[in-house]
């Protein structure tokens, strides 16, 4: 018997599988029940999600990552599951940066409440399969190209800067968006929210409703999040397993994450800054690796757990205080 197989659970002999076999199987299945649950057991095209559902679904998105760690760090190893749980994490906390937009853009396009769920449904689902591209693009490059991730670790550190010097509300003006400029020159659009639909024909014309308009502008939103997300987890871990299930894990919490924080926008205004403390770090950890220089996981993952808890505590308090004095 070769020496791996020695090694291997009792798990992946009794199937015949290596431990990455296993661990693929395992994300798909999951996956592909998540993806099940939230478009039939959580999702109702025509409800509204209370703060207190939200929470709850939110509670079961985090679990469900929690235990794909657990899973790892059996079947994988601590150092894989530590690089997942680090990876997750990162965008995690890039995520609810990213919902602050989606508040942004459902409220300026004046979506009713019972229509958004199903708009934010369709644009994470879409987002999930951008996001599959765009590491696949991404891993191919660094494989073939390795110099690409201290490019990735200047445009982090580049980005972390201005996300910490500008305003929330100046990073996003729908106004000014290119897509949804592009998308008034190239399609009839009403602008107003007919009844839920994406679609409608009047006087035998076919129009372009602004439920449509939102759901294409919360997919390509997600896509400019990608280009800091993505060469973001590169910086943690070139496991391509590691890369696309932190992602994606991250990706399926948003519809009741986007419930739970849509009555809190201005409670989390320090958050930003947290976060982009974590890109710089992030960042200057990866061009530190030129010199020769490896920060371990393990503090990568200390560093974005005091800066997204450390954010959260410290805008919460300022937000107590702000309540108080009003």
């Amino acid at each position: 018997m070769p020496p791996e197989e020695e090694e291997a659970p009792y798990f992946c002999l009794l199937f015949k599988m290596t431990p990455d076999q296993i661990a693929y199987t395992v994300f798909g299945v999951v996956l592909l029940l998540a993806v099940i649950i939230d478009l039939g057991l959580l999702s109702k095209s025509s409800a509204n999600m209370s703060i207190k559902k939200a929470l709850y679904q939110t509670m079961f998105w985090v679990s469900l990552a929690i235990g794909f760690f657990i899973f790892l760090w059996f079947f994988e190893g601590s150092r894989t599951a530590v690089e997942y749980i680090s990876a997750y994490l990162m965008e995690w906390s890039l995520s609810i940066d990213n919902i602050f937009v989606f508040i942004l853009i459902f409220s300026f396009f004046n979506i009713r409440p019972d229509h958004v769920p199903r708009a934010l449904l369709i644009g994470i689902l879409m987002a999930i399969v951008f996001r599959i591209v765009f590491i696949t693009i991404g891993v191919a490059l660094v494989e073939r190209f390795e110099w690409i991730l201290y490019v990735f670790g200047a445009f982090l550190v580049y980005t972390g800067v201005k996300i910490f010097t500008v305003k929330q509300e100046e990073q996003f003006d729908p106004i000014q968006n290119p897509v949804y400029r592009l998308m008034n020159r190239l399609f009839p659009i009403i602008h107003d929210d007919i009844s839920g639909k994406m679609v409608v024909v009047k006087n035998g014309k076919r129009f372009y409703t602004s439920l449509f308009v939102v759901v294409v502008m919360l997919a390509t939103t997600d896509i400019v999040f990608a280009l800091d997300s993505i060469p973001a987890v590169f910086a943690i871990s070139q496991d391509k397993f590691v890369i696309y299930t932190s992602n994606i894990f991250a990706v399926l919490g948003l519809r009741s994450l986007f419930f739970l924080l849509k009555g809190a926008v201005n409670k989390f205004v320090y958050l930003q800054q947290g976060i982009a403390i974590v890109l710089v770090f992030i960042g200057l950890k990866m061009l530190a690796e030129i010199i020769h220089v490896k920060v371990p996981v393990y503090v990568s993952l200390m560093v974005i757990l005091i800066c997204l808890i450390g954010s959260i505590v410290y805008s919460l308090q300022a937000s107590g205080k702000n309540d108080r004095l009003t």
